[in-house]
């Protein structure tokens, strides 16, 4: 009987296998037993249910994952901030922006009295300004973006440290009373697969099947108890937010801030980290870039010796807000940046300022280009950038864009060169993974054997009744 019991329980551990073999967290299962020689009873104990895993391949798949993760948030950061800014083959981009801005002034300088011509330098210095005002939004809005996931994230790593815990004391009971546990220890190691999407962790064994986890950072995220991570997400995030001035939350845990920077965040390195690298580091260092480009801009047409109209402290061509250039308040210059009113058409102003200079009181002399040419050989002059990383040598704008481009395009290049790499090990270790798991053939042939022995002991059984009848009939 105990040979058939133990045949039974084991049928019903193989089905269990063969019906959950695609089931994610399921652990392949067999049935421990051995000899039962105590006492007068002889036949088969049942120790146990033995839960299959190979711990390593799953913490080295769960980095991997987590590594896979953060690429893959900061890699699409990049790729839309080089959406935003476009490529220079590419209608639309700043740098056709730029194009046509120079192109409608050589092009009024060849008739400076043609009004259409003088219009159409106003509207293409108002499109370049527009799409640095876009540039700069769709950054705004790529943090705000980060933020809001920040604040999910950590909703979703609170609640999943707290079943953890439950989790744990829930096994912890099952293995002291002797109860199975095998469901539940499938269910946990699904919620730490959650975890660690988030926050590359190490898994610790703790007594009587409990587990306690770190963040690789060496932040204490459950040991006994969950760890409480607190946030406080931003409605919007602008460029003059930041963590450094308080105006941007940071992460706590159990009330104690924590680094989250790119090179010591104690919970660096799966989408969590990737999201405040997003909002705190990759989208303002693009911040700063186009920020620049706005100041080069704005400075290199109020200087009088291109327009002589121009009094000290007069806006150019180009203004910060309707205000002259105020180098000392660069952040969020990029979005502020506009068109002079005295020459923007949509405004009702007149279009002959940008030939007689900004400063005129009347029209003048129709047919001089003297300072649409002046206009043209400053955008394109060689300077030296007071802000920005752009080297040490003399930029024309067109050669800023350039540069910022080539930046964007560089990280993002090499930003899906290693999520490449990191998908491909995340696929692999996924794979090793899956080998170690349910294999339907091998389960079906110890159903098998399993008949067999359940076949073997009911024939036992029955030759016993013979026997027994058979005396009975003596």
């Amino acid at each position: 009987m105990s040979g058939i019991r133990a045949a039974s329980r084991g049928s019903e551990i193989v089905s269990s296998n063969i019906a959950n073999a695609n089931t994610p967290g399921y652990a392949r299962r067999t049935l421990s037993i051995s000899s039962d020689t105590s006492g007068a009873a002889i036949g088969v104990r049942i120790n146990g249910v033995v839960r299959h895993v190979d711990q390593q391949v799953i913490n080295d798949r769960r980095l991997a994952e987590a590594e896979a993760g953060y690429r893959s948030e900061t890699t699409s950061a990049l790729t839309k901030i080089e959406d935003l800014i476009g490529t220079p083959d590419s209608a639309g981009s700043l740098a056709a922006r730029v194009a046509d801005f120079e192109q409608s002034l050589i092009t009024a300088a060849s008739r400076p009295d043609a009004t259409e011509r003088l219009t159409s330098v106003a509207f293409a210095a108002k499109d370049l300004a527009k799409s640095i005002n876009g540039i700069a939004q769709g950054i705004e809005d790529a943090r705000t973006q980060a933020d809001r996931s920040i604040d999910a994230q950590v909703q979703r790593l609170n609640d999943a440290l707290k079943n953890i815990e439950t989790l744990n004391s829930r096994i912890v009971a099952s293995n002291k009373k002797g109860t199975e546990l095998s469901a539940l220890q499938d269910q946990r190691q699904l919620i730490i697969d959650e975890i660690s999407e988030m926050v590359p962790i190490r898994v610790v064994p703790r007594d009587h099947g409990a587990v306690a986890l770190y963040s690789t950072g060496g932040a204490i995220l459950l040991e006994g108890r969950a760890v409480e991570v607190g946030f406080e997400p931003a409605n919007v995030v602008t460029a003059y937010q930041s963590v450094s001035d308080g105006t941007l939350s940071g992460l706590t845990l159990n009330g104690v801030s924590v680094n989250t920077s790119a090179d010591r965040g104690r919970l660096h390195g799966g989408t969590l980290g990737a999201q405040f690298e997003i909002r705190d580091e990759i989208a303002p260092a693009a911040q700063v870039q186009i920020d620049a480009l706005a100041r080069d801009l704005i400075g290199r047409f109020e200087d009088s010796g291109v327009d002589p109209t121009l009094a000290a402290g007069d806006p150019g061509l180009f203004t910060d807000a309707g205000n002259a250039l105020d180098p000392s308040d660069e952040v969020g210059l990029a979005n502020r940046i506009g068109l002079n009113a005295l020459v923007d058409p949509e405004a009702g102003a007149e279009t002959w300022r940008i030939r007689d200079g900004l400063g005129a009181t009347a029209p003048g002399d129709a047919g001089d280009g003297t300072l649409l040419i002046a206009l043209k050989e400053v955008l394109v002059a060689k300077q030296p950038q007071a802000s920005g990383s752009f080297g040490s040598s003399g930029l024309g704008v067109d050669g800023i864009v350039a540069s910022i481009s080539s930046q964007i395009g560089s990280d993002r290049l090499r930003a899906d060169q290693q999520l490449s790499f990191a998908s491909a090990q995340a696929v692999e270790l996924a794979q090793i993974e899956l080998a170690n798991g349910v294999d339907t053939d091998a389960e079906i042939q110890t159903l098998m054997i399993l008949e067999q022995a359940y076949a073997a002991n009911a024939r036992v059984i029955s030759t016993v009744d013979e026997m027994f009848d058979a005396l009975m009939r003596i």
